[in-house]
């Protein structure tokens, strides 16, 4: 059964039953991408598919995402840094007597590394090894089409009632060691992200 869809052909509503020590070499690492890096902005991610199901036990987000790392990003994780990409979504329902109710606000993150020893790309969610690629690009695949992720339990959501989903994805400078925050505040080949997408859809 498909609900009311707020962006064609992108979403769709259905139901279906380190140690200090590393700092100065981080560092030093940081600020040679910087200078030899050429000049490429970072492309922006596109949201390609964004699907709802009301499952067993709750609720199930299915995206897709599409981009591309421009040179830098690709040159600082073959030198060992860690790329983060994270999630966000919430869901809210509109009152006009009151402020938005907000029953779902969650994330998640998957941290894509290259082990120097192994040569493997690394891709990880939640914190858990998911699983080694030979390359980067096999590694991201994880990024681009993440699982069904269970974003809201059975009785969290009223049925009959009418919510906004939003979703965005960036890349999570945040989380990524202190030298390469400065960096990226700086440096725009460093910001990639999505736009904050919407639909709305009625609970049952």
């Amino acid at each position: 059964m498909q609900f009311a869809i707020f962006l064609p052909a992108l979403f769709i509503v259905r139901r279906r039953v380190a140690g200090l020590a590393k700092w100065p070499a981080l560092l030093l690492c940081a600020l040679t991408l910087a200078v030899l890096a050429p000049a490429a902005r970072a492309e922006g991610i596109e949201i390609t598919r964004a699907s709802l199901e009301n499952s067993e036990d709750g609720y199930r987000i299915s995206l897709g995402f599409s981009f591309e790392l421009n040179r830098s990003l690709e040159e600082a994780v073959g030198h060992g840094i860690p790329l983060y990409f994270t999630t966000e979504v919430d869901i809210t329902r509109p009152r006009w007597y009151w402020f938005d109710e907000k029953p779902v606000s969650t994330s998640q993150t998957t941290r894509i590394s290259y082990n120097a020893l192994t040569r493997q790309y690394q891709a990880a969610i939640g914190g858990r090894l998911q699983a080694s690629f030979s390359t980067l690009d096999e590694a991201l695949s994880l990024v681009r089409r993440p699982g069904r992720w269970l974003i809201a339990e059975k009785g969290v959501l009223k049925p009959g009632e009418t919510y906004l989903l939003t979703v965005r994805m960036a890349l999570d400078t945040a989380l990524m060691p202190k030298p390469f925050q400065v960096n990226a505040l700086n440096n725009s080949d460093w910001r990639l992200s999505s736009d904050r997408k919407q639909f709305t859809f009625k609970a049952e």
